[in-house]
């Protein structure tokens, strides 16, 4: 098929030991750590699941050296593990979600948050905070033949050597399984797509010339760093 433009490049992210992986959408879950959503001001009973979405094209590599983003004072790192479908589905049973899944890596939901505050002050969607350009870096890929479903693993993240989160994957208010049941009953889930499963508590405020060190271990590690400012 001819296009009156020439097409954007396929965003990707690379996998261990294989070919890269498509991405089709980004797929992210909210206060999904009870106490995180504490430190958010939030109550941490187990409530539904909420969604928000980032552009497949916001993927940054690990090794990234990143320029600060634009109109924010007060951008945050939220750590997370990455879930990656093989195939999608509508309204997919939890007891056969993980049938769906290619495999695991650590990502970072960077976050505008100023722009997210004034956003939710006003109602207003979320995106200018969420979903900018280079909002998702994120490590390479490990498929479940390698290291099949992990539930029990220390998630961290440290900048320039210091600890700021530092938690269990197990901690999660709803799981890998029920997470993407729950989604599949919102969206029909593809093959490409990335799921974002959320962050422990620590989310702090990076700047320029900062370096972010983070891992889900036994799973995938992770390092981007900020540009100074000229």
């Amino acid at each position: 098929m001819a296009f009156a433009i020439t097409p954007p490049p396929q965003p990707w992210v690379p996998v261990q030991g294989g070919d890269p992986f498509p991405v089709r959408r980004i797929y992210c879950v909210g206060r999904n750590y009870a106490a995180h959503a504490r430190e958010m001001g939030h109550d941490p009973d187990r409530e539904p699941p909420f969604f928000f979405m980032k552009p497949a094209d916001a993927v940054a590599m690990d090794g990234s050296a990143l320029p600060y983003p634009p109109a924010t004072a007060d951008l945050h790192h939220e750590i997370e593990l990455v879930v990656a479908l093989s195939k999608g589905g509508a309204n997919i049973p939890e007891d056969q979600a993980l049938a769906h899944v290619f495999g695991y890596t650590v990502g970072l939901d960077m976050t505008r948050r100023d722009l997210q505050g004034e956003a939710k002050s006003k109602g207003r969607p979320w995106d200018t905070g969420k979903g900018f350009d280079q909002s998702a870096p994120i490590g390479a890929l490990r498929t479940v033949a390698q290291i099949g479903h992990p539930t029990d693993a220390r998630i961290r993240l440290t900048v320039n050597g210091e600890s700021r989160q530092d938690g269990n994957i197990n901690q999660m208010i709803w799981n890998v399984p029920e997470t993407i049941s729950y989604l599949s009953g919102l969206f029909q889930l593809q093959a490409g797509d990335l799921i974002f499963t959320g962050t422990p508590e620590g989310v702090a405020a990076v700047g320029p010339g900062d370096r972010l060190e983070g891992a889900v271990e036994g799973i995938a590690t992770l390092s981007v760093s900020y540009n100074p400012k000229s």
